[in-house]
């Protein structure tokens, strides 16, 4: 399909380009060309607007540490095709750097390769395929990770299971509906959960992003998209504890103290953090927390909660969690351990002490929905976004953040492109 240019106002059929002084730096500095490609016996022209991009793409799976010795990502031009029917290009302006993009790289959740890394992301809409008119040019949006088609049985529980076809997608490689649109010499790389936000542009399915205000900064935009709403989701979604209740959140990462951050927003009076690392736990308290400690040390003291949120990928984690779930409560579990691992517990507590343990991907969230709420409690003063941040690197740096990252030492280092 014809790939249009919407009008900043974003009024169907207006095909009206941006300006072409495109930023100079060096991240953003694009290469452009038009190739012309008959697409039928009565000779009806496709144009389709081809930019050569800077991303980080990763090569090899499982490579030893450290990464920055290793190197199995690449920094380095990608040719990025522009965008079909119902997708639009992106003009990345900050990016986080996950646990979910680390699990890639260490093996704990292969996908094919050679992939461009990064999903969780912010940036500025600058083109729009044939058929999006929902959205204008120049507006900021969050990335998020899982689209949504809006028609599978995953996509009508509102957000309990995702959507099938778009993890059909992310677990292939390719956009929403299977299309790839980057490539190295000719040969296809695959896309990262619907984003590969490493990178200087992106084309995503119009599904795959959330418009937000002009006044939320890139860095503070994209952590919305992946931490917040798991974590954040972990408390409004499903364990939705009371002002007066008790809760801890297990595992400080980027998602642990997103959770922590969200319940204390959300008005909860007790809210505990709870790792291994002292400066993790010094964190939590300086984000707010009524108290922080190990699990070892909130064990031994009989601590109990009503609603425990586990986010640290870990089994012992997670029995930890259900440990310090006291009668009645709820454990919620959105860590991703490796595959395959199993965790012991004590089947009659469930029954006799009426405990829940549930899991929640994504925090069970539908981001439309949930990113606005997230932007408005961050707008009001709430939301201590700030506090997630723990670097800005550039995108040279991913493999050295990748390294910081797996030894625990990092909430969200933000890729920033300038």
């Amino acid at each position: 399909m014809r790939t249009t240019r919407a009008s900043t106002h974003g009024v169907a059929g207006a095909a009206r380009s941006l300006p072409q002084d495109l930023p100079s730096a060096q991240l953003h500095r694009t290469t452009e060309r038009t190739i012309v490609t008959i697409q039928d016996t009565n000779s009806i022209a496709k144009t389709t607007t081809t930019r050569t991009i800077r991303g980080a793409v990763l090569e090899t799976i499982g490579a030893e540490r450290p990464y920055v010795d290793t190197r199995p990502i690449h920094v380095e031009n990608l040719e990025l095709e522009g965008p079909g029917t119902g997708e639009i290009l992106v003009r990345i302006e900050a990016a986080g750097v996950c646990h979910s993009d680390l699990s890639v790289v260490n093996g704990n959740r292969p996908r094919p390769v050679p992939m461009l890394l990064g999903h969780e992301a912010a940036g500025i809409v600058e083109e729009l395929g044939e058929g999006v008119t929902d959205i204008s040019l120049g507006q900021r949006v969050v990335m998020t990770f899982l689209p949504r088609c809006g028609e599978c049985a995953g996509c009508n529980s509102n957000g309990k299971t995702p959507c099938v076809q778009g993890s059909a997608s992310n677990t292939e490689g390719t956009l929403l509906g299977g299309n790839r649109r980057l490539s190295r010499e000719g040969q296809p790389v695959q896309h990262h959960l619907g984003v590969s936000a490493f990178a200087t542009y992106a084309v995503v399915s119009r599904r795959s992003v959330v418009p937000v205000g002009a006044d939320v900064p890139a860095h503070i935009a994209a952590l919305l998209g992946c931490a917040l709403l798991t974590g954040g989701g972990a408390i409004l979604n499903v364990a939705k504890p009371a002002p007066s209740a008790r809760v801890a959140i297990v595992g400080l990462g980027g998602v642990g103290m997103a959770a922590l951050i969200t319940a204390i927003a959300t008005g909860v009076e007790h809210v505990v953090g709870i790792d291994t690392l002292p400066a993790k736990l010094e964190a939590a308290r300086n984000l707010g927390a009524t108290d922080a400690l190990t699990s070892a040390d909130a064990l031994k003291r009989g601590e109990k909660f009503d609603a425990v949120i586990e986010a640290a990928g870990h089994p012992r984690a997670l029995e930890a969690a259900v440990a310090l779930t006291k009668p009645g409560g709820i454990t919620v579990t959105v860590g991703l351990p490796a595959p395959g691992q199993s965790i012991n517990i004590d089947p009659l507590a469930l029954t006799a002490e009426a405990r829940s343990i549930v899991g929640s991907y994504l925090g069970s969230a539908v981001p439309e929905h949930d990113i606005p709420i997230y932007e408005q409690l961050w707008r009001s003063g709430q939301l201590a976004v700030e506090g997630l941040v723990s670097d800005t690197i550039p995108l040279e740096e991913i493999n050295r953040a990748m390294d910081t990252l797996d030894g625990g030492h990092a909430l969200r280092q933000i890729i920033t492109f300038s």
